[in-house]
């Protein structure tokens, strides 16, 4: 398996993170296995890289630009696809995904490497914008991050972004709508293309039913249309199908699911925990089961009674199986959960120590009901609640560890922690317990020594609010066993778990 390249500064370093991070998202979406993703994905981030410090040395034009190019996480991702088609030709297909084999197979992968004005409109207009316009609206709208954010990484105006933005939707619209125009079609679609300009301007404005009809025939100019119309939703779509080709729309909706993860979106462990979280509903189903136990107890303890009758004679008699149907109900299901201020009565046995030490988690993520009240030195479970070592009753900041991915020799994790208190910097440090080593990271800078591990903030996500959180996600190697990390520090100050 090839090593990955070697950035050569601190920014680079830091971008080769994030892209990483979504080269292996795509590189999964591409193969059969977990073994194959990271192999994929590093064949395909060395290529990509070796590609684009080719493009940044190579001579530039006479008006002072660079020739048109993709930003790097687009050209990483379009190198992951060009890989799968050489491992295709090669005789490795086995390992890619089989409706990607077959996609390759076809005039649809075609169109990436047929004449230039046949390719997807969207990849088109992307090459077309100057590199920090194409980055601003890839991050925004593919990688799905804030804009506040996108800002910061790009070294954009705060106040002004959102207006660079819609500029930057606009100036990409009218890209795709001239090379639309250039591209070679038959005078059906070249009647609708005036039209469909005009229609597409305007969220108010209807689309004719001729002009629908053709739309749902032709693939050509419905891809046209998705790129411009920018209101309704289309932009993203329209985005990573054109650029990423195969799979883009599930990279879309993946790498949206990890926004929300890295940014702490939707997490559990709020205070404010509204019915129909997944503690409510492990507590229905246990209540359902019970009430089916309970139900046969009794159906049991009358038929007993019915056929005792005639050898029990009096009233008396009767008497005995109704006390006994009193007794079953309560003992056969177990407890419901106790209140949350209580120790955990249903914990299972072994996640108990009789020494006064925690045992190691079984999971790379934890579990989301009490994780942080575990009984320390005792199982006796009128025992109350105590903390972790390092824990303290009100601790200053809580971190949520979670396993992402994980595959033969490493794995890919996010870490966020909540601060109780506002920071204008931050370190947050942890051990590893089975000799894991760091090799990327994303949202921050990593030093390691030994197995304490040691990330500390980017430029861009340094200050923190009071109540806020921050996250940052890494790939580790590991060998052996994996398991979870522990000793979580913010800036020297011991963390709770999230709970």
């Amino acid at each position: 398996m090839p090593d990955l390249p070697t950035p050569q500064d601190a920014s680079e370093a830091a971008l080769f993170s994030e892209c990483w991070d979504a080269v292996l998202a795509y590189a999964d979406l591409c193969t059969s296995g977990s073994t194959a993703a990271a192999q994929l994905g590093r064949e395909a981030f060395a290529h990509g890289i070796r590609e684009a410090r080719a493009a940044d040395s190579g001579p530039v034009r006479g008006t002072g630009r660079r020739p048109a190019r993709l930003p790097r996480i687009p050209l990483l991702l379009t190198s992951v696809r060009t890989t799968a088609a050489a491992w295709e030709e090669e005789g490795q297909g086995h390992k890619l995904d089989p409706d990607l084999r077959l996609w390759l197979n076809s005039d649809k992968a075609a169109r990436y490497t047929g004449p230039p004005l046949q390719r997807p409109l969207a990849l088109r207009g992307l090459r077309d914008l100057q590199q920090a316009d194409a980055e601003l609206l890839w991050f925004t709208e593919v990688e799905a991050l804030p804009l506040p954010l996108v800002a910061g990484r790009l070294g954009l105006d705060p106040a002004g972004a959102a207006e660079e933005l819609q500029q930057v939707r606009t100036l990409f619209r009218d890209r795709c709508h001239r090379n639309h125009l250039d591209t070679p079609m038959d005078a059906r679609c070249r009647s609708y293309a005036r039209l469909m300009d005009a229609v597409t301007r305007s969220s108010a404005a209807e689309t004719p039913g001729d002009l629908s009809r053709h739309l749902a025939t032709c693939v050509q100019c419905a891809e046209a249309a998705a790129c411009l119309r920018l209101h309704g939703g289309a932009l993203p779509g329209a985005l990573a199908g054109g650029v990423v080709g195969w799979g883009g729309l599930a990279y879309l909706e993946r790498r949206r699911r990890a926004a929300e993860v890295r940014l702490g979106a939707g997490r559990p462990g709020s205070a404010d925990k509204a019915a129909g979280t997944p503690e409510d509903g492990e507590q229905k189903a246990r209540v359902a089961r019970n009430s089916l136990l309970v139900a046969a107890v009794l159906v049991s303890v009358l038929a007993l009674g019915v056929s005792l009758m005639p050898f029990g004679g009096g009233g008396d008699d009767l008497g005995a199986p109704g006390g006994a149907d009193r007794q079953p109900v309560a003992d056969p299901a177990p407890p419901l959960p106790s209140a949350p201020s209580l120790p955990p009565a249903t914990s299972k046995p072994d996640e108990r120590t009789t020494q006064g030490t925690k045992q190691p988690e079984k999971s790379g993520k934890p579990e989301g009901r009490n994780r942080h009240t575990e009984p320390q030195g005792t199982s006796s479970p009128t025992a109350t609640a105590r903390t972790e070592p390092g824990e303290s009753a009100d601790p200053v900041c809580r971190v949520e560890y979670d396993l992402v991915n994980q595959w033969p020799d490493g794995f890919q994790a996010t870490v966020t922690v909540t601060s109780a208190e506002s920071l204008d910097s931050w370190r947050v440090a942890w051990s590893f317990r089975d000799g894991q080593r760091v090799g990327q990271i994303w949202d921050a800078s990593v030093s390691q020594d030994g197995s304490r591990v040691t990330a500390t903030a980017a430029d861009y996500n340094k200050s923190v609010p009071a109540g806020g959180h921050l996250a940052f996600g890494f790939i580790s190697s590991w060998r052996g066993k994996n398991s979870p990390p522990y000793d979580f520090e913010l800036n020297g100050h011991a963390c709770a778990k999230s709970g």
